[in-house]
């Protein structure tokens, strides 16, 4: 059966092989003239010493995106301000590859008409948003130096996981992760980006958030520009990192999040402590702290050494001898004093002893006296007290008698008048 000749008579029996169907398209593409368009450069990576460059534009009222290819020479009339996110008008003739299906423009001029509305937008919200003070250092968070839990947001199956994992781990291994996987770029990535830091916020082990993705076009990165998700990220009380991109990458997230990771890796880094590098520290520290002490007790010691070799501590008695030497002294002057003392005090005693003696009734006696005492001890004192046949005793000066008067005679006063 003869293939169809228009793909309206084909049918289920008769259909066109797939190389008629393309041959068709390129003879169809190729009919088209060269046309001008505009839109907007959202990726161009320029490959010096290449044949033909490449950039993607994308319609700045749509989703709608083409590849388009240029000669070098085609982009270097540009001009110095040919990159991603301005906005050019360029004349392109569609090209259509048969073999891998692909249609893309070729374009033979190229020209800029100023900054991409989508960057001049996310200017405006830049300003808007620092007017408000949302990217006030003041209000940055300090990471924490270990945390419990690290949250983090990233792609499905995406390498900046396993950067963010894989290099967090193997700086400190006991690094526990609390993971949510997410659009990170198209129309769900702004809602599911901010859900998940949202979560993860709730999380009161969950010390750190890393919101990581491995770089991208201007396109791919826009919803990290996006108002509602950088205001959710500047509403979680819990420090945040972004790890968007790389160093030339800066979207807004970067902005108003506590710490702004160069890279994925990068992040990892900043979140933990090198293990390594703290078990050396701390070997250094406990070192140190040895060391000092040692220092310490060996000055301790020779300033011990020296109190001990003093003098008072060799011969602590040498401290008592100025005082027994004063001691000695006074006991010695309190000796010659109490003597001195009591000489003179024996010496009255000799005298009163001697003046006692002589005026005391033995002496008396001892000169040739002698007392008489009635038999009731009286003493006799008057002849009148003895009349005759009185007994008497005699104390003499050695030993006592017994009379009996047989006459008493009184005493005549010489000194009263003859008459008398």
């Amino acid at each position: 059966m003869p293939p169809a000749a228009k793909a309206a008579d084909t049918t289920r029996e008769n259909p066109w092989p797939l190389r008629r169907l393309t041959q068709n398209i390129k003879i169809y593409v190729d009919r088209m003239s060269s046309l001008w368009v505009e839109g907007q450069v959202v990726q161009y990576n320029p490959r010096p010493g290449s044949r033909m460059a490449f950039f993607t534009l994308r319609d700045t009222e749509s989703d709608t995106s083409m590849t388009v290819t240029a000669f070098p020479n085609v982009i270097s009339a540009v001009g110095a301000g040919f990159e991603e996110g301005v906005k050019v008008v360029t004349r392109v003739k569609p090209v259509f590859w048969e073999r891998s299906g692909s249609l893309n423009l070729q374009a033979a001029e190229v020209h800029l008409q100023g900054l991409g509305d989508l960057l001049a937008q996310i200017e405006r919200l830049r300003q808007k948003l620092a007017a408000e003070g949302l990217f006030d250092e003041r209000r940055k968070k300090p990471l924490p130096f270990l945390p419990r839990i690290i949250g983090l947001v990233c792609g499905r199956n995406a390498k900046a996981k396993d950067d963010v994992i894989v290099n967090a781990s193997a700086r400190w291994p006991a690094a526990r992760f609390e993971v949510r996987e997410v659009a990170v770029q198209g129309q769900y990535a702004v809602r599911e980006v901010s859900d998940a830091i949202a979560e993860l916020d709730q999380i009161p082990e969950v010390d750190v958030i890393v919101v990581a993705r491995g770089g991208g076009s201007v396109e791919d990165l826009l919803p990290f520009s996006d108002e509602a998700l950088v205001r959710a990220a500047a509403a979680a009380s819990t420090p945040l990192v972004s790890a968007i991109g790389h160093e030339g990458d800066a979207p807004l997230l970067d902005y108003v999040a506590d710490f702004r990771a160069s890279t994925p890796t990068d992040a990892a880094r900043r979140i933990v402590p090198d293990l390594a590098q703290e078990l050396e520290g701390l070997a250094g520290a406990s070192q140190a702290m040895r060391n000092a002490i040692e220092r310490r007790l060996t000055q301790e010691r020779h300033h011990l050494d020296l109190v001990v070799s003093r003098p008072i501590f060799l011969t602590p008695a040498a401290t008592l001898e100025p005082h027994r030497v004063l001691i000695d002294s006074a006991v010695t002057n309190l000796r010659s004093r109490i003597e001195r003392r009591l000489s003179e005090e024996r010496q009255g005693i000799v005298q009163a002893s001697a003046t006692l003696r002589a005026l005391s009734p033995q002496a008396t006696l001892e000169r040739g006296y002698s007392m008489l005492k009635l038999p009731s001890g009286e003493l006799v004192r008057d002849a009148s007290q003895v009349p005759k046949g009185t007994l008497v005793e005699g104390i003499l000066a050695s030993g006592r008698l017994v009379a009996q008067v047989v006459g008493s005679t009184q005493a005549t006063d010489s000194a009263a008048p003859a008459n008398e």
